[in-house]
């Protein structure tokens, strides 16, 4: 019997609301606990990873609420514009690794970008979605659209991954995003195209869905060494 994967669309969110809310579920959902994509929108809110530094913050006092959190990675920042799906994915059931989570997740965002013609690709070392030289918007490149950020909890992924839309970008510069000095932040309305907010979080929980899907789920779970599911693990933003 598969287990199967439960998109719940929760509207516009408190970051601690979510926050709280992925942790408790992750603690109570017991190997039989179906896999979930929370698709939410967070009002303006910087985000700083387990062994994040604060001095990634490069502007006080903006007005915008830093919380420390339990993921990989450094700082980033969420704000209305901004699809953000949370991934709460048992991975030993799945049989799948932590980095092969991470890159299942890339290439659902590449996939819906690329139905957007817009041409996108990892960097090596650095977790996340960035543009590509190649799209013909030579002043963006190498700028990033997407970033992702993962708790590994008794084999239980949650945090996720967030996708510029439509956004006002301007935060992006109060800070290092992700740690790294001077990258520049993009959204797909700046790369010019301008789908609504719903469409594109649709179409990524789908890509996201069908990735997934590529490695069923059983209810009976087998453990699996790369989760780390004996304690926890994280990875990058």
């Amino acid at each position: 019997m598969t287990s199967p994967i439960e998109v719940c669309w929760r509207g516009i969110e408190d970051y601690a609301i979510s926050f709280d809310a992925m942790r408790a579920y992750t603690d109570a959902r017991g190997s039989h606990g179906p896999d979930q994509l929370w698709i939410v929108q967070h009002p303006p809110v910087y985000t700083l990873g387990l062994a994040g530094d604060p001095a990634h913050l490069l502007v006080a006092n903006t007005g915008i609420p830093l919380v420390k959190v339990d993921r990989g990675g450094q700082i980033t920042y969420h704000g209305p514009g901004q699809v953000v799906i949370y991934l709460l994915v048992d991975l030993r059931r799945r049989k799948l690794g932590v980095r092969e989570m991470v890159r299942l997740i890339e290439q659902a965002v590449i996939d819906t970008l690329g139905a957007y013609n817009l041409d996108v690709e990892r960097h090596a070392g650095a977790p996340g979605i960035y543009v590509s030289p190649g799209d013909g918007t030579v002043a963006h490149a190498g700028a990033k659209i997407a970033a992702l950020g993962l708790k590994i909890r008794n084999g239980c992924s949650y945090h996720g991954v967030s996708l510029n839309v439509a956004m006002d970008l301007r935060p992006f510069d109060w800070i290092n995003p992700c740690g790294y000095a001077g990258l520049q932040t993009v959204d797909m309305a700046t790369l010019g195209v301008a789908p609504r907010w719903d469409e594109v979080a649709a179409r990524l929980a789908q890509q996201l869905g069908h990735h997934l899907e590529q490695h069923p789920a059983t209810t009976v779970a087998a453990p699996q060494a790369d989760t780390n599911s004996a304690a926890s693990a994280d990875a990058a933003a």
